[in-house]
């Protein structure tokens, strides 16, 4: 890029957005925001950024618009359909970066809408975003691009900008690549910050305490980076702060599941995680943070008359939760790698940003790389890791515990279910086999 930096367009600045923004106005940067909140601007001009009253006046003469709102509904609107929209005033040959999460379908329709209203000029990027406002406001996110190469080498600065050298990911397959990533990385998001209640929850019913326990999870096999992350408001009795509302992991398994259901592709796991979400969102939890569906897991201890379990010690206990984590964990990993194959993503793109995003866990570090062969039709030379066999006797026991304790684990159940099905695939198979013949479950 030439010394002087360009100007830059900003539409929406909420959480994630404002931090994007911010940064870039730290990088010297002169940027235009507009957000329908006006309180929002007015700390966006404090911050040292420009403000505009409508995403028209955002644009005008700016070669560069970074669009960072909550839904598609809401791109459409600012870009498209809503008050004076963006796509007219925007300069031609303008680069658009979407860094919303939405679905594949919408970028991809978005794409073809701008050829239909004459706008075919503008280099659309595909970009959406990971990694928290934290990240945001360092400009160290991780960001999976997709685009024409002309539209890539175009906004390939502001992207590096915003994003971790390390985790800018150019994913090949044009508009539409990029939602995809994201899309197959947020399985394992959406299941792993479920399956962190679940376990604290199993735990609970099985009388452990939960801090000590929680800590030997995070030193086990059953360790995941949304344990770790959502703990702290896990155990807080108020579940605060509010890092991360509910309706956020809800909007993505809608994505997910909706998407899926276009691809006929299943997806029990994330499906099951959903429908968990949407009882929590009928109590009235939508807007306090995910971490606190532990209550869901919680609510009926004391209130279901006598029941006892088999094991004992707290040892015994513990091993029964971090096999009951690791079940769900393998499932939910099989899960996004057989997603991403469907949707023809490079795996080997994907399997790095899962393990260094907030998608990582042991069960996918250890097991991911063998999946991925299997996708390919490539032969398991030797067994990585802890045995499928092993994982899914350690599973059983857990759910099979839980039954006596009357205590809920939907993903555990599920989980259950697809190893049952994944052994019944490999019936021939002798000795102890790899973990990753759970991804035969769907098709591989």
């Amino acid at each position: 890029m030439a010394d002087v930096k360009p100007d830059i367009s900003f539409i929406g600045l909420g959480a994630m957005g404002f931090g994007m923004a911010t940064n870039l106005v730290k990088q010297g940067y002169k940027v235009t925001g507009f957000d329908v909140w006006q309180p929002t601007l007015e700390r966006f001009q404090t911050a040292g950024g420009s403000t505009a009253i409508t995403p028209a006046e955002a644009v005008k003469d700016k070669d560069y618009c970074v669009c960072m709102v909550a839904t598609a509904q809401q791109a459409q609107a600012v870009l498209i359909e809503g008050d004076s929209p963006a796509i007219h005033a925007l300069p031609r040959g303008a680069a658009l970066l979407l860094c919303s999460t939405v679905p594949c379908a919408y970028v991809q329709g978005l794409e073809k809408q701008l050829v239909e209203l004459g706008r075919g000029d503008v280099h659309l990027i595909d970009a959406p975003v990971s990694g928290g406002a934290g990240r945001a406001a360092d400009g160290t996110l991780s960001i999976m691009a997709g685009g024409s190469d002309e539209a890539i080498e175009k906004g390939r600065f502001l992207l590096q900008e915003m994003s971790d050298p390390e985790k800018l990911y150019i994913v090949k397959g044009g508009v539409g690549a990029g939602s995809n990533m994201k899309m197959c990385h947020q399985v394992l998001a959406a299941n792993q910050i479920l399956a962190a209640s679940e376990g604290l929850g199993f735990a609970s019913h099985l009388g452990l305490e939960l801090e000590l326990a929680s800590q030997a999870i995070l030193k086990s096999d059953a360790w995941a980076w949304m344990f770790e992350n959502r703990l702290p408001r896990m155990l807080d009795p108020e579940h605060k702060p509010v890092a991360s509302a509910l309706t956020i992991i809800v909007k993505d398994t809608s994505i997910i599941t909706s998407e899926a259901r276009r691809a006929g592709f299943p997806t029990p796991m994330t499906s099951t995680a959903e429908q968990v979400y949407f009882s929590g969102l009928g109590r009235g939890y939508g807007p306090d943070d995910d971490s606190s569906l532990i209550r869901l897991y919680t609510e009926g201890e004391g209130k279901i008359g006598p029941v006892k379990g088999e094991a004992e010690s707290d040892e015994a206990k513990l091993a029964l939760v971090i096999g009951l984590l690791k079940g769900i964990y393998l499932c939910s990993a099989a899960e996004a790698i057989a997603f991403a194959h469907k949707c023809k993503l490079d795996l080997d793109q994907v399997f790095d940003l899962c393990i260094n995003a907030a998608g990582g866990s042991t069960m996918l570090q250890t097991a991911g790389l063998d999946m991925i062969k299997l996708c390919r039709g490539e032969k398991l030379s030797t067994r990585s890791g802890e045995g499928f066999k092993a994982i899914a006797r350690q599973l059983q026991a857990a759910v099979e515990e839980a039954q006596r304790l009357k205590a809920p684990v939907y993903l555990g159940s599920q989980a259950l279910t697809l190893t049952r099905l994944a052994r019944k695939l490999a019936s021939q198979a002798t000795g102890d086999i790899s973990s990753a013949l759970v991804t035969k479950v769907w098709g591989i």
